[in-house]
Parts: C-alpha cells; structure tokens; sequence
C-alpha cells in the first residue's frame, strides 16, 4: 500500500501526490482511534476497560427517541430539507440559547450541523483567510488545531498550567496575541481539562477580545456539566459588545446522551451563518431529518434527564478524582465540569513499569493498555505531554476497576 506521501509519474516535476499535502498532514483523532483499539479489544476477547471516549454512557431519553421514530413514519422527513436546518429547530435552538444562557439570538443566526465538530469546522473555514493565528488554549481538544490548520489558519498555542487548575488568563492570551491574530479559541467548561471559567474570568477574557477587535469562537457543548457551585457563564452575555464578532458551538450530544446522533449547530451574525450554510451545502447538505426531529424533542423537553445525569457524573468526578490521586507518580487537578479528568503522570517518566523504560505519557498509555487492559489516551495528543485525558462518562465499577488496575501497575513503578 503506497504511504499517503508517495509521488507518481505525472506533473510538471514528474511526480505527483497521490493525497493532497493539506490533507496528508492531518492527524488522526487520538480519541476516537484509542476508543476503537479498545472495542477491537474487546471484540476479541478481552477484558478491557476504555476511559478514552467522551460520550455518556446512558441511553438518549426515552421520549427523543420516540419523537424519531415518529418522525421515520413521515414522508416529508425522507427527502432534502434546507441545508441550514429545519425551521423548527433553528426555533428551538434560539428558545433554548435564551433559556440555557441569556443569549438573545435570532433563529437566522442558527446553523444546523452534523455534530458540534462540523460546526467548529465550518466556523474555521468561514472565518479564516490563510496566515490568520487563532488563539488555542492548551490543553486543546484534537480537534481544534486540525480545523483551524485545514482552513488556512495558524493555530497558536496558549499554555494554561496545572498550577492554576487550567484556567484561561487574559494575560497568557495576550502574551500570545501578534498582529496576525484575528480569532481567540474559547472553551469552557473545557475538554480535556475540565477547568470551568469564573463569570469574572469569562467577562475578562471578553472584554480584552473586544478591545483588540478579535472574533471569538466558543464551544459550549458541555454548558450544563459543572460542579461544586461552580457557573457556566457565555461570553458573548457576559460582553455583549462581542455578539457581532462571536460564533458560538453547542450541540444535544452531551447534555441528552446524543453522541450517536449527529446534531450540532453554530449561532454567529447573519453574514456569517449565510457564508456557513453555503459552504454546508456543498459539503454535506442538510442534516438527517430524523435527527432533526429527535433535537427538536430534546430541546423543547426539557433538563430534567440531563440533570438526572448531571448528578451521576459528579459522584464519579469525586470517585475517579480521589483514586487517581491514590496512584504511585500520579496527581490530578479536580475536574470543574465536562466529563474528563487530566491527570499528571511525569512522576512516572524515566521510571520501568511492569519492567518497561517509559519516557513519555504516550509510553505510559502503551503500558497501560498493554498490562493492565486500561485504555486512556495520552497528553501528546492534547498539546499536553506527560498527562492522560480519562473520561469518566462510564459506569462506577468500570472507574474503580480500572483505576484499581493503574494503582496496581503503577506500583511497580522503579
């Protein structure tokens, strides 16, 4: 099998690529491949456990999914639809963005996209022009760096620290700020970290966007899992002068167990949502309609189940919090929110474990895997080497189990 950078006879040099150097040098995503070794695994017999996915691990409400199956019966659902959404749910994700944060959009501002992680493209694509830096906080989730590449931007790093609980700072982003810098990157509650911004942080943050007349994108899937008192604040309710020159994320597949689903969308201004659904609808069209429907039930029913689920995820942030700080060369900032813990394990580097030479947390998650069955997924992905990204959407014995396993491999750290 030719690799991806492989040349053939063709083309003014006599060569030519057989994939495009743009797409050729786009990494696969660390999350999904550790999730899919794992369920390989498994298929074949062993006793895994995978922290690697972010998904819950509970089912989509029973009602949304009978509003699908509802949906299935009519014919109106089997064919096209506009590229941006159904009108319905444009609505409801308008209704919803008021009700969830204080944020007074119009349903023309909505674009429906197949997943939050079609939106974070789609947002990169419209508003970048090659050379253009976007500010990404790091840790980052893979993602990020990828879209932003792919669409002609510059992505740059901008560190936060375990130090201070992962947390954004205005003067780190303006540390990083040049003349090129058009975007700042925006997550919270935060994959991989967990960190949750302070409203005063967020208000900040915003506030030194605005002066520097910067756009910022932010990913508000996980608004509704935090912790401990903590509060989601919205950039653009915190800064309104922002609104005009802000695209927000979101999407039902966190807060209603839709993963599965494929149903995100972005809210920017009209010009931008207009430019958006043009590029949509020569990428992929509209959403399946189906889909469509089920958000459109999970949207206008309600928070109870999401709350319900909220509450289990705070049990097992607790439960995997504490084991994992029980690890010999392992320390873990308390997760704020989302469903991730990011522990440090540089106390293990330059040790063997289970007789093995680990120089690198990607090291370690071999060991892991290879050992003791425990699927993570390494810091190197996330722009963080010497840490693990670990889930904790799967069941409690699940957690305890596998982190049992780490506490017994590590161990025999020497």
């Amino acid at each position: 099998m030719p690799s991806l950078h492989e040349t053939t006879p063709g083309g003014a040099a006599g060569t030519r690529r057989r994939v495009s150097a743009r797409v050729a040098a786009v990494a696969p995503s660390a999350t999904l491949a550790v999730d899919a070794k794992a369920k390989a695994l498994r298929a074949a017999g062993e006793d895994v456990i995978g922290f690697g996915a972010g998904e819950p691990d509970f089912p989509t409400p029973a009602h949304i999914v009978e509003a699908a199956i509802e949906a299935c019966r009519v014919p109106g659902n089997h064919h096209y639809t506009a590229t941006g959404g159904l009108p319905e749910l444009k609505e409801a994700v308008a209704a919803k963005t008021r009700r969830d944060s204080g944020y007074d959009i119009s349903p023309s501002q909505v674009l429906v996209t197949n997943g939050a992680k079609q939106a974070v493209y789609e947002a990169f694509a419209t508003l970048c022009d090659p050379g253009d830096e976007v500010l990404v906080p790091a840790p980052y989730w893979t993602t990020y760096p990828e879209a932003i590449a792919l669409a002609g931007g510059v992505p740059v790093d901008v560190p936060t620290t375990e130090d201070t609980g992962f947390h954004l700072t205005v003067e780190a982003l303006e540390a990083a700020r040049t003349d090129a810098t058009k975007i700042v990157l925006f997550v919270s509650p935060n994959n991989p970290t967990g960190a949750v911004s302070p409203p005063a942080d967020v208000a900040a943050i915003g506030h030194w966007a605005a002066e520097h007349d910067l756009w910022v994108v932010t990913d508000e899937i996980y608004e509704h899992l935090v912790y401990g008192g903590r509060t989601f604040a919205s950039i653009p309710v915190a800064v309104p002068e922002l609104a005009d020159r802000c695209v927000v994320i979101n999407g039902v597949a966190k807060t209603y167990a839709m993963t599965g689903w494929r149903v995100g969308w972005m809210i920017a201004p009209s010009d931008v949502t207009e430019a958006a659904a043009n590029l949509q609808s020569h990428a992929t069209s509209n959403v399946s309609n189906v889909s469509q429907r089920a958000a459109v039930a999970a949207l206008t029913g309600g928070l109870e189940a999401a709350m319900a689920m909220r509450d289990v995820f705070d049990r097992r942030r607790v439960l995997i919090h504490r084991m994992l700080n029980d690890c010999e060369g392992v320390t873990c900032v308390e997760p704020e929110g989302a469903f991730y813990a990011f522990p440090s394990v540089r106390g293990l580097l330059g040790r063997r474990i289970a007789g093995k030479l680990v120089q690198s947390s990607g090291e370690v998650a071999q060991v892991a895997i290879d050992e003791a069955k425990v699927a993570v997924v390494s810091g190197e992905a996330f722009g963080a080497p010497g840490y693990f990204r670990m889930s904790y959407a799967l069941g409690d014995d699940d957690i305890a189990e596998g982190v049992s396993r780490l506490h017994k491999l590590f161990a025999t750290a020497e």
